[in-house]
């Protein structure tokens, strides 16, 4: 009895002190343009309490005990700011912030804010992309541009300017998803290869998780790119107008209503890249010989953004992209995605926990004209829905959510004697996690579970991520999970140049193994582990290294050998994919440098048998600098220089006379003539020569008044000239390059 008594006081005692605590929270927003500032710092002055806001400029302090306190935000390039509260007991105190720009020069003291993120998460196999990292990369035309700053992200693999897929360490690019907003975007990158259809100058925010991502996020085996987009101006209607020897493009935002309620963001741009190629870039592209560059695209965004007082938000967006390719009697490629969607943040007025959301449909749409193949179409149309709520800790959060998917898959094609054959179904997903992060004085620690309902099967995901920070400046890291999908592409990891990107859902009838054993699961399965070290070498240079392994336990492919009808559709593979990859970055004043060295080894293996699949580059080697010199540091000079072996082959070891006996036994095979048949080596036992390429761009900002800038941009891609090797015919005997020397200039105005 005397024991019921003290554990009852006990937990009266504990009930006494909760309630003698409360939370802080609220947005901190630039004064000029009403945007969130994301990831500055947020302190109570005299205590040990802090918090970094998120990408939508919350932050949370949470168990603080009562009283009086002078709470402090700072952030490189704003001016500090101090504001004095009263905390009473059991309450949430929710208080809005503006951060001004500051007109005093940066101290070298002061820490960036993407470093003191690394001391918060474990951000294993993470890189975080800002609208200003974006501007660091030569722009080609003059326009910064995700799909360029992509191709120098640790692991990532490009494999040709035209046309060109990104490949993201082993994964292939229907293994990596891409997020808008929340919204699934099925083809982020034009035909050309060097452009996204995402605006950069509305990008607020991109996470790239190249592998070991946490339970937050499924349905792909491989990596995850979530992209945030801007809200727009709550203070004044602003905007750019920009043109190119690529293309051109506009761009505004503002309040719809004074006080910033309601916001709109809009962006077109538009390609006329096969129009302007011809005066400018007479240059023979791809296996034809046809000048100049046939591309074009057209990417419309549109979004309204609703706001209330206390930092809850809801949006709705819309987009179209289309893109298409036209080499005149020979083929005619053209995609389009469209879609709309809304994504809303909560925040009740006396509960820790924050409410997120989205729902969306979207649809997109490819096809393929070929002169000497048959014609093919694709398409993938459905709608998502999800909720994540976000409960906050003295130390740590725990998030939870759930996804819905339902979509449809079509795939058909012409055959031989010109009769369809179509595939058409409808499947859906849902999905459930819990996130968990707790943050003790030198470790993070971050386990998680999600779990992948598909219409095939159920995938149960652990998850797990752990950092330990050994000092102020060294921290070590590990990340591992299961990972599911449901969704396949069109096209096989072993063809080497394909533009037509469909997509299709798994099949329920998979080919047995070489036992004769059918396959426990119809989706496709990973296991990662990742584990690295971060060190700051001093105030002004990172160093990382990381070293991976993704275990593909279950691959479907489409099979691209079938001799008879009575061959399965698909193949069933397993892969793996190992590496290091090693990054160095210097961030001055004037001088920013990235160096990154891959090292890699990707395999796959089908029924006994080992092959390297076309993307497998041993070594890649990327280096950026970005230097402002001049009054008023009024110029800006950036270079990158890429270098990577050869990618696999398969060698041609000979030719004969194809006889097809066609009329059967009674075909005179001493008159008949053949079709000219090629005799290949073992699949992608050779390697192409080494590829490397510069590329490099001025830029003039001139600042015409307060509020307009001036900029004017050339820019030279493949400086030198190099001749990389995208394709060889291998009839003709004669080897297509990649694109040569192009240069480009372009000028923007911003007001």
């Amino acid at each position: 009895m005397r024991k019921l008594i003290f554990i009852l006081l006990g937990i009266c005692f504990s009930l006494n002190v909760i309630a003698q605590k409360g939370t802080i929270r609220g947005f901190v927003y630039e004064k000029e343009s009403g945007e969130p500032v994301m990831f500055c710092n947020v302190t109570l002055n005299g205590t040990t309490y802090g918090s970094q806001t998120d990408i939508n400029g919350m932050y949370n302090l949470s168990q603080i005990p009562v009283g009086e306190y002078t709470i402090s935000v700072t952030f490189i390039g704003y001016q500090k700011l101090e504001k004095k509260i009263t905390l009473k007991a059991g309450k949430i105190l929710n208080i809005k912030l503006e951060l001004a720009e500051s007109s005093i020069k940066i101290d070298e003291i002061e820490i960036s804010a993407q470093r003191q993120e690394l001391k918060t998460d474990v951000k294993a196999a993470s890189i975080k992309i800002t609208n200003a990292d974006l501007k660091l990369v030569p722009t080609i035309g003059g326009e910064a541009d995700l799909a360029q700053y992509m191709q120098i992200v640790p692991g990532v693999i490009f494999t040709g300017d035209q046309g060109g897929q990104l490949y993201i360490r082993g994964g292939s690019p229907v293994q990596n998803k891409v997020l808008m907003d929340g919204m699934t975007i099925y083809s982020p990158f034009h035909s050309i290869g060097l452009f996204s259809v995402f605006d950069a100058d509305l990008i607020k925010n991109t996470d790239v998780y190249t592998g070991g991502f946490s339970a937050e996020y499924g349905g792909r085996i491989s990596s995850i790119m979530d992209i945030k987009t801007k809200d727009g101006n709550k203070k004044r209607v602003q905007g750019k107008i920009s043109g190119t020897t690529f293309g051109s493009k506009l761009m505004l935002e503002g309040p719809l209503k004074k006080d910033g309620a309601i916001t709109f963001i809009f962006s077109g741009k538009t390609s006329y890249l096969d129009k302007s190629s011809e005066l400018f870039y007479k240059y023979p592209v791809l296996f034809f010989d046809k000048k100049g560059m046939p591309y074009s695209y057209t990417d419309l965004y549109g979004k309204l953004t609703f706001n209330a007082n206390n930092g809850s938000k809801a949006n709705v967006f819309g987009f179209n992209y289309q893109d298409h390719v036209n080499y005149q009697g020979i083929s005619d490629l053209q995609w389009s995605s469209e879609g709309i969607g809304s994504e809303f943040l909560l925040i009740p007025g006396n509960s820790p926990i924050v409410i997120e959301g989205n729902f969306a449909y979207s649809r997109y749409y490819i096809s393929l004209d070929e002169d000497n193949s048959n014609f093919r179409e694709s398409s993938i149309s459905g709608g998502s829905m999800g909720f994540d709520f976000t409960y906050f800790q003295p130390q740590g959060k725990i998030k939870y959510g759930f996804d819905v998917y339902a979509f449809k898959t079509k795939f058909s094609i012409f055959n031989s004697v010109n009769a369809k054959i179509e595939e058409d179904q409808n499947t859906s997903e849902f999905s459930a996690y819990i996130n968990y992060q707790y943050k003790a004085n030198r470790f993070i620690f971050e386990p998680g579970f999600r779990i992948q309902k598909y219409t095939l099967g159920t995938s149960p995901e652990p998850r797990l991520g752990i950092k330990y920070i050994a000092t102020d400046v060294l921290r070590f890291k590990v990340a591992s999970g299961y990972y599911s999908q449901n969704i396949l592409s069109t096209v096989s990891d072993r063809d080497v140049v394909n533009l037509f990107y469909g997509f299709i859902t798994s099949p329920e009838d998979l080919p047995t193994d070489e036992n004769g054993n059918h396959y426990k699961n119809q989706i496709q399965k990973a296991r990662h582990l990742i584990v690295g070290l971060e060190y700051d070498i001093n105030l002004k240079i990172d160093f990382q290294v990381e070293g991976y392994v993704k275990d593909f336990t279950q691959l479907t492919n489409i099979n691209r050998e079938m001799t008879s009808n009575y061959d399965n559709d698909f193949i069933v593979e397993t892969g793996l994919a190992k590496g290091v990859d090693i990054l160095l970055k210097y961030k001055g004043k004037k001088l920013y440098v990235w160096a990154v060295y891959s090292l890699g080894m990707i395999k796959r293996y089908e029924g006994g048998k080992e092959y390297f699949p076309h993307f497998d580059r041993r070594h890649n080697m990327n280096f950026v600098s970005s230097y402002k010199f001049g009054k008023n540091k009024g110029w800006k000079v950036d270079a990158r220089w890429n270098l990577g072996s050869g990618f696999p082959f398969t060698q041609t070891q000979g030719f004969y006379e194809n006889l097809t006996f066609s009329d059967g036994i009674n075909t005179d095979y001493t008159s008949t003539n053949g079709t000219l048949g090629v005799e290949y080596a073992d699949l992608n036992q050779g390697r192409l020569p080494y590829y490397h390429r510069l590329d490099f761009s001025l830029t003039k900002i001139m600042k015409l008044s307060k509020t307009a800038i001036l900029e004017m941009t050339a820019s030279v891609t493949n400086a030198y000239n190099r001749e990389n090797i995208f394709y060889f015919n291998r009839i003709e005997y004669e080897r297509v390059n990649q694109l040569p020397i192009l240069p480009s200039f372009g000028a923007s105005l911003r007001f």
